[in-house]
Parts: C-alpha cells; structure tokens; sequence
C-alpha cells in the first residue's frame, strides 16, 4: 500500500511539469514586459526617449507583459488540462478535453450556488475570484489539481466504454467528456459547501508557516532539495507557490494567493515599490546554490579527478556547471551525488536550506519562474532594481557559498575517497547520472537485486562495461570472453573480483576462476539482465572496492597459510614428524595418494600448452596424454559437478582434496560432442570407475590437444604436491603425492 501511494505521488509530480514547463516562458514575456513598461525601471535606466507609453516598443512590451500574465492568470485550468493529460493512460488528448469541460461546468455550478446564495456581497470577504468571466471560490490551482486527478481518473475507467448499439456513437472516448460533465456538476455542488472548510485550513496551515520564521525557511529548503530524488518536489513546492499556503496579498484591489503568484502580481503592478519577502522566501534561496555553490562543487570534482581524465572529466563538468548557472537546472550535478555519494547529497540539502534561510534574513525579494539559474537572477533581480530586490545579498552570498561548497566537496571527496566523476578505474568512462539513472537503480533493487551482485558488476566493470562485451562464454575453470576493447579491460578488477589470473589474447579475455566458473557465469548473466547492469560500476560503492576485496582475499590467504603452518606444527609435535600434511591428512595419520586417471603418458603439468594449467594457476598437479578415450576416477570420493559440455569434472576425495579433472585443451568448445559422461553430480566413486569416455581420433581430427590435466584446486591447503610418475602410465598408477 505504501509503494502504491508513492507511485502515485511521482506520477502525479511528474504530471505537473506539463503546466510547470509553460512558466519560464511566460515569465520570460512578463519579466521582459513589465520590467520596461515599469516607470521606475525606465526612469533608473533612463530609458524615457526610447520607450514612451503609446509608442511602438512600450505597446509590444505591453503585450509580452499581458500575454505572460494570462498564463499565471489562468493555471488552474492549465494544471486541470496538464495533470489529466499527465495521469491519463491513453487517449490523452481526450482527457486534456475532458479536464477543460470538468473546470469549467465545476466553476459554473459553484458560480450558480454563489449567485443563489446572495451573491458575492453574501460570501466570506476575499473568499471568490474571476476564473474566464466566471464568479468562482477562490480555489487557485488546488482546483485545477482536483479536476485533472479526477478526470484522469475517470478516463482510464471509461475510455473503452461499450454502449448499447443504440447509443454507440456515444461510446469509447466520447463517453469521457460526458460522465465528467455530470461528475463535476456534482462536484462542484459539494466545492461550494466544502471549499470554505478546506480554505479556512489551509489559511491557518499557512499563517502557521508565515511564523515560523527563518527555522521555518531554512526546514523548507532541505526538504524540498531531499525530495527531489523521490520526484515529490513538484508536490511539495506547488502548494506555496500557487495556493493560499504560501500567503495572500491584495495587489491593486485584487487579493493574490501564493507565494509566485504574489511575485508575478506584484512585478506586473506598477505600485510596487519592494517585493514581499514573506512570498519569495519560497523560492530566493535557490539562487546562491543554484549559481554559485554547485558550479563550485563541479569545480572541486575537476579539481580532485586523476591527471589523466581531467580534459574529458573538465567538459562534462563545465557543461553541467554552465546549466546549473543559466538555467537552474541542476540534474547531472544532484544525481551525481546520488549516484556516487549520497553523504554529499545529505550536505547539499543542509547547506540548500541554509540559503533560503539567509535569503529570508537578507530580505532578498527575487522570485522566479521555475528555477534559480543566471536568466531568472537578471529578469526578477537585476532589471528590477537592488531597491525593490535587494538582489545584491544574493552575489554576496553566492561567493561565500562558491568558497564553502567547493572546499566542503573537496575534502570530501579526497578524504573519504568518493569515485567521483574522473576519480574510476581506468577502464569506465567518466559520466554524470540523470533521474532514469536513478529510477533504472530503484527499478532493479524492486526487482531483488541484492548486494550479492557486486561481485557481477565487479566483473562487468572489469571487462570495461556491458557495451564492451561481444560474447560471453565459460569452460570449466574460466570465464571466455570477447571484447570489443581490450585496454578497457582491468585485471586488478577482475582479480579482486576472485579471479585467480586473468590471460589475454587479442580480443579474447579468459578470467580464472577454477571449477566455481559456472556459478560465476550464471550470476553474471542474470546481472545482464537487470538494468543495473548499465551502470555496474555504481553498486560498488562509494569507496575504493577494489582495494577492500583485495585486503579480504588477502586475508583469506594468510588465514589458509597459517592454518596450513598450525597443520604441520601439529603433526611435528604429536609424530616427531616435519613432513607436511594437510589438515586432514594430518588428523588422520595417512599420506594422501591420487592415481592416474587415464591410461597413456604422464607429463608435468608446467609442459601443458595452456597457460592457466603450465602457470599453475588453479593449483598443482598433472597430466597425462591420453592413449584411449576413458577418464577414471582417480581416487575414492564423490562427484562435485559434471559439466554440461562432459569435457570436465570435479571430485572431491574422501581426505578433502578437490579434484578437477580437465579432457583436453580448449575442448569446451566441441560443446560436448564425442563425449559421454558415465556419472552425475553427487554420485560416490571408487578409485577406477569411469568416469567420462570420449572418441579420441575425432577430437584430435577437430584440432584438438587432449592432453589432460588432473588439479589439485586447494592445493593452498597442503604443503607439497608431487608428481611421483612420468611416461608411460596405466589407469590405476600413482601419479601424485600430497605430503
């Protein structure tokens, strides 16, 4: 219930930037309008000879002024239309139809009940307004809000309506603007009595904000700046801009509710001598951090990425840095700090606050049109004069701000060691993140993704992203892959990863990670298949996780070596003995042998034309040059697993050896053909039994070595592994020694 409401919340956000995106243009008009139609600007700037009320230039000013203020004039039936359009699923022009009919008739039918009740004289004072020549209540954009959630609402359920064949023309989309028509006589009906209740809380609600004070300010900044990663800001702001909870007014005869629309009255006003603090409290603090503290957080991540990524770390940056300054619009910076480091969201917020709160002290009277950026600062502050703005505290400020942001996101980012844009590995390409970024994040957690998938993303950003794989394959100890870019590829990663080694031919990568490779494969493909894969590099956190997986499998090591040195101290003390043994050769008192699996020619393992097995990569052993196709079992045990291409197997003995049993050099390829597995995973063995046979003459005719190796995969666990036969062997000889 909890996640629905909050979906519905963001849709209902999101619905909003329909009408919202419409304000900076006629603010643009209204701000250019009424700034040179004002006396007070053109006398300041002497601008008399030029702009002469009647004139040419000061009657098309006059008209950008008006055609801007018929927008602010008319939101509510903007937001009625935007939000059922936004809501609606499909058919959305029938529903941006539907919701201009449900604002009208509701403001008809409120007009009718006003008009029966006495009129306006008979109504509570500054409680109705003009909407279109209609006599309404004073609703603002709550009305427009209330009619688009219920026309959306109803047109989802009816769009598709089948009538009876009589009526059909009636039917489908058609049937939308009917039932809202009879829906919103009604509602309108029950707005006329209910209404005044709502207003007389929302004024209470409002004066209580009105006396909160600058701890009031300062709360409403980090709140609006925390809800922006939810999208709920929209839903937050909207009421304090646009309704009677962020103030009322009576500008030129005409009362004014909320915090923009008092600013937009009084700049069309040519009354206006100072803007009302109490109203741009809302929306002034956005400036300095929008302007100057966040340009100067994208300069500190400059400044703290690595020599080598600072020219394409410096444009991303500078661009983003640009935005935020012009426009406002703060998006690549934000949800970079997300994405990299929520903390420095969390200090952002704090210090966002602060800047409506100092705003509100200063009594700066900047409003805006949707954002803080350069253009709104110039149009609402500048032009409007320092008198009536007092727009200069917001420079001042700003470069306090500039010096704090930068140092703050400095040391942060270098002390904590944040990876930051320019601060990756070398194979991810620097970028910044976006709200789908965030969204795609959100997404793949609902979906189950787990922490346990670091270990995939560890890998995916090792082979330099899911854009650089071209193939992905596995053979029985190692991941096969095909890059697109090898430089891309980083073995540090990949080794922290879990990796035994990492062994490159071209294009070709081949990762080691001995007989647990098929589990590795399958996570990572399920990891593909997620959309946190498009960006893995993000849930490997915030610090160096590179550096922390490979202190804890250095840790596993020098565990496995002192439990390997407390073995043998053991056996000395109690055998008077300085053999080395394993564990548990040494609890049981036995040496362990392992006999030849196959019937042909022992070779040492370093002469095996593999580099993984020559390398001793996934531990010591043998060889042996098959003579006939039969693989044994070279010791009692039990099989671990049987690979699906039949080319391999994994024992573990009854003494805890585990055994990997590899027919052939890269014969994984054959996807099994000429081989038959005579076992199944979990089956117990005897020494001798046979294992797998395979055709011989034709793996070799394919071009295939099959020289086969036997590994001792935990071989970390003893203190020597020898050889003990060489050339000629049967089935059945013994082939190895653990001491």
């Amino acid at each position: 219930m909890k996640d629905k409401i909050f979906g519905i919340l963001q849709r209902v956000g999101r619905s909003f930037m329909l009408p919202i995106a419409l304000l900076p243009v006629a603010g643009l008009l209204l701000g250019i309008g009424s700034s040179f139609t004002n006396p007070t600007t053109i006398e300041t700037y002497r601008l008399g000879s030029i702009i002469k009320e009647g004139g040419v230039l000061y009657t098309v000013l006059d008209i950008m002024s008006k055609t801007g203020s018929v927008v602010f004039d008319n939101l509510a039936l903007l937001f009625a239309m935007g939000v059922a359009i936004g809501m609606a699923k499909k058919e959305k022009e029938v529903a941006a139809l539907s919701g201009a009919i449900g604002y009208l008739i509701m403001n008809t039918a409120i007009s009718a009940l006003i008009t029966a009740k006495g009129g306006v004289e008979a109504m509570a004072a500054n409680s109705t307004t003009s909407v279109l020549g209609i006599t309404t209540l004073q609703m603002g954009v709550f009305g427009g809000i209330i009619v688009g959630l219920g026309v959306a609402a109803l047109h989802n359920r009816f769009y598709k309506t089948e009538l009876p064949q009589v009526l059909s023309f009636f039917g489908g989309t058609r049937f939308v603007p009917i039932v809202t028509s009879i829906v919103y006589l009604i509602v309108g009906i029950v707005m006329f009595y209910l209404w005044p209740v709502v207003q007389s809380g929302i004024a209470h609600l409002g004066q209580l904000v009105l006396d909160s004070g600058y701890a009031g300010t300062w709360i409403y900044g980090i709140i609006e700046r925390a809800l922006i990663p939810f999208g709920l800001h929209h839903v937050f702001y909207m009421p304090f801009w646009q309704t009677e909870l962020g103030g009322s007014m009576l500008i030129d005869g005409t009362v004014v509710q909320g915090a923009q629309n008092i600013f937009f009255a009084e700049l069309a006003s040519k009354s206006t001598d100072v803007f009302s603090v109490s109203a741009t409290r809302f929306m002034t603090g956005k400036f300095p951090f929008m302007m100057f503290g966040l340009p100067a957080a994208a300069f500190a991540m400059y400044k703290a990425a690595r020599p080598e990524k600072k020219k394409v770390v410096g444009g991303l940056l500078l661009s983003a840095a640009l935005t935020s300054f012009l426009t406002g619009i703060t998006e690549p910076l934000e949800f970079t700090f997300l994405f990299v480091a929520p903390l420095m969201y969390g200090v952002h917020c704090v210090l966002a606050g602060l800047s409506y709160m100092l705003m509100h002290i200063f009594g700066v009277g900047v409003g805006m049109t949707f954002s803080g950026g350069f253009i709104d600062f110039t149009l609402f502050g500048v032009l409007q004069g320092n008198a009536k703005t007092h727009w200069i505290w917001i420079v001042i400020v700003g470069i306090v701000y500039a010096i704090v942001y930068y140092f703050v996101f400095y040391t942060m980012i270098t002390k904590l060691k944040l990876r930051t844009p320019g601060r990756e590995p070398d194979h991810i390409e620097p970028k910044l993140y976006r709200r789908s970024d965030v969204n795609e994040a959100k997404a793949s957690k609902a979906a189950g993704g787990t922490s346990g998938d670091v270990i995939s993303a560890m890998i995916l950003t090792g082979l330099g992203g899911k854009e650089n794989l071209s193939d992905l394959d596995c053979c029985a100890t190692r991941l096969r892959v095909t890059v697109k870019d090898a430089s891309k590829v980083s073995d540090d990663l990949l080794k922290s990863s879990g990796a035994s080694g990492v062994i490159h031919k071209g294009d070709g990568v081949q990762v080691i990670y001995g007989p647990q490779v098929s589990v590795v494969k399958s996570n990572l493909e399920d990891f593909l298949d997620t959309p946190e894969s498009d960006h893995a590099e993000v849930l490997l956190g915030d610090q160096d996780v590179t550096e922390t997986f490979a202190e804890e499998r250095s840790a596993n090591v020098d565990k496995n070596q002192h439990n390997s040195a407390g073995s043998h101290n053991k056996n000395a003390d109690t055998a008077g003995a300085d053999s080395p043994v394993s564990q548990t050769a040494a609890d049981s008192g036995t040496q362990i042998t392992l006999y030849a699996h196959m019937n042909g020619t022992a070779v040492k393992l370093e002469d095996v034309e593999d580099e993984v097995f020559s390398q001793k990569i996934l531990g010591q052993g043998a060889a042996v040059e098959p003579s006939e196709g039969k693989l044994y079992a070279p010791c009692d045990g039990t099989v671990d697993t049987v690979f699906d291409t039949k080319h391999a197997v994994n024992l573990i003995s009854g003494d805890g050896v585990e055994i990997l049993l590899h027919i052939g050099i890269d014969t994984v390829k054959l996807n099994g053909q000429y081989y038959e597995s005579h076992v199944s995973d979990g089956q117990s063995v005897k020494k001798g039994d046979l294992l797998i046979t395979f055709d011989l003459e034709n793996i070799k005719k394919a071009g295939y070595q099959l020289t086969t190796p036997m590994i001792i995969c935990n071989s970390d666990d003893y203190n020597e592994v020898v050889q003990t036969a060489e050339g000629s062997i049967n089935a059945g000889d013994t082939l190895i020694e653990i001491k």
